[in-house]
């Protein structure tokens, strides 16, 4: 699976609001997704809970892994967005 190391762009990290916009769209992809530390083992990003459980701020670098290189540029473009200033 393709995967890229993005680092996150919300003002306040990857917290309910965030967290629950890459979910949705992880989930309506219909593709296998995740998301993760660096190092550590990721989580399913189609949950918005469990990304939140990474604990990740702004400026965190992230991996994100999917199925599919266009459903990773989309969920990656996500991470790399402020979702907090729309």
């Amino acid at each position: 699976m393709p995967s890229t190391t993005v680092t996150v762009g919300s003002a306040v990290g990857l917290h309910a609001r965030p967290a629950t916009i890459i979910a949705e769209a992880a989930a309506e992809s219909g593709q296998s997704v995740t998301i993760g530390l660096e190092g550590e083992e990721p989580v399913d990003a189609g949950s918005a809970l469990l990304i939140m459980t990474l604990g990740a701020e702004k400026g965190t670098p992230v991996v994100v892994t999917a199925d599919d290189q266009s459903t990773l540029d989309a969920i990656a473009a996500l991470v790399a967005k402020d979702l907090d200033a729309e």
